[in-house]
């Protein structure tokens, strides 16, 4: 194993200033850090196809799992927080058009409008986060995957 990933530890390798206090510092590969923002990023490939941002977020994973544990923790954090969007988003979307049918649902649209935007400005705040400090966590996703 690479030093800097026995540091690292998913529990104990995410200690920072976020935190209040301070862990060891590891320094994250220019590889580990292309693959992370890229992994984080993967959510922009649901805007062509609908779908295929969890997919790539899980194939990241796959490569790196064995590879780079801080690459496959944001992989994998991204590709559950794209399906838990995906059904969030096809949750609202649904009860928004079944809500037209009795013309309340109108209402419904410019709000699962911006709503539909959250995951993807997260997505890229994400990856930017992932560039500049080599770390990001994202809320409920992050805690559930250290917990398995």
């Amino acid at each position: 194993m690479d030093p800097q990933e026995q540091n690292y530890g998913m529990a104990g390798g995410h200690q920072g200033a976020h935190q209040g206090h301070r862990g060891p510092v590891v320094v994250m590969t220019q590889e580990e850090r292309t693959w992370s923002v890229l992994a984080h990023l993967s959510m922009f490939l649901n805007l062509v196809t609908g779908f295929l941002g969890p997919v790539a977020a899980l194939v990241v994973w796959l490569v790196f799992r064995d590879r780079s544990r801080r690459v496959a923790f944001n992989a994998l954090q991204s590709m559950w927080y794209q399906v838990a969007w995906v059904v969030i988003l096809a949750v609202g979307w649904t009860v928004t058009g079944l809500l037209t049918i009795v013309l309340i649902g109108f209402l419904l649209i410019p709000v699962m409008a911006l709503v539909s935007i959250v995951p993807f400005v997260h997505a890229a705040y994400a990856a930017y986060r992932v560039s500049r400090d080599g770390e990001y966590r994202y809320p409920f996703i992050a805690d559930m995957i250290e917990s398995r």
